[in-house]
């Protein structure tokens, strides 16, 4: 097996985010920390992974969590025999995981370090996966090497975010996804949020080159469309009612070659 990257290494929006969430971390908590406690729930409105079906089954698997912020996912996993490991850029981010595991008498690895440069081997997983997290905050041209080097062959790879369409459709004078068109489709890659940190999301024929380029097949791609009476601690019930309309969230799920 490989040596994993070594030492702690950020961009300088990796930095940014770093700091982002840092001080935002006892805010999201109280927001949303509730909403998500049980894991197991894709998304901004909680779609079970028992409906959606997209990491098989994980009993015996080595996953790693992705932008793991206070390990609700990780700890799901572990409950159902995965041998999780929990990342994420924030140290905050990742003492906040430490109380939670601790409280919950489940212990597993929690790794400080941006998802751009995983600090972990070769070959050691056989699911990644990210729900928003470090695909939301770190460069998808950077990452999506990393997750193929440290994927075993035949792993899968599944992550939910923002689609391209919600980011064309938003509008930053409004602060609201509105009903025209207000960005530019082509080349959209990085965004700096009014909140001050920097996002990242691609067309999706550039996603389907990036995967291909890195060894990839692409399984599946779910939009989300929210029920009647989905509640979220994200979204308000004008933006739940825009993505009834039009895709506001994505699940891919794609396979390492």
């Amino acid at each position: 097996m490989a040596e994993g990257r070594q030492g702690v290494h950020r961009s300088a929006d990796a930095e940014q985010n770093r700091v982002y969430w840092d001080l935002s971390s006892p805010e999201y908590d109280e927001r949303a920390g509730e909403f998500i406690a049980e894991g197991w729930a894709w998304g901004l409105w909680q779609v079970s992974e028992d409906e959606l079906g997209l990491l098989d089954d994980v009993e015996g698997k080595d996953a790693l969590e992705l932008g793991c912020g206070a390990a609700e996912w990780s700890r799901s996993l572990a409950r159902r025999g995965a041998r999780p490991v929990g990342l994420d850029n924030s140290p905050v981010r990742i003492a906040r995981a430490a109380e939670e595991c601790e409280a919950a008498e489940i212990e597993f690895p929690l790794v400080t370090a941006s998802a751009e440069r995983i600090p972990l081997p070769d070959d050691a997983f056989d699911i990644v996966f990210c729900d928003w997290g470090a695909m939301t905050f770190a460069d998808p041209y950077a990452l999506v090497p990393e997750v193929s080097r440290v994927l075993r062959q035949g792993g899968i790879f599944v992550f939910s975010g923002a689609t391209p369409l919600c980011w064309v459709a938003y509008d930053e004078g409004e602060d609201a996804f509105v009903e025209r068109l207000e960005v530019g489709y082509f080349g959209m890659h990085r965004w700096v949020t009014p909140e001050g940190s920097v996002e990242f999301n691609l067309t999706i024929g550039d996603w389907i080159r990036l995967y291909r380029d890195n060894d990839f097949v692409i399984e599946d791609l779910i939009e989300i469309q929210p029920e009647e009476g989905a509640k979220s601690a994200y979204r308000t019930e004008a933006e739940t009612a825009w993505a009834r309309r039009w895709p506001m969230e994505q699940i891919w799920k794609v396979r390492r070659l």
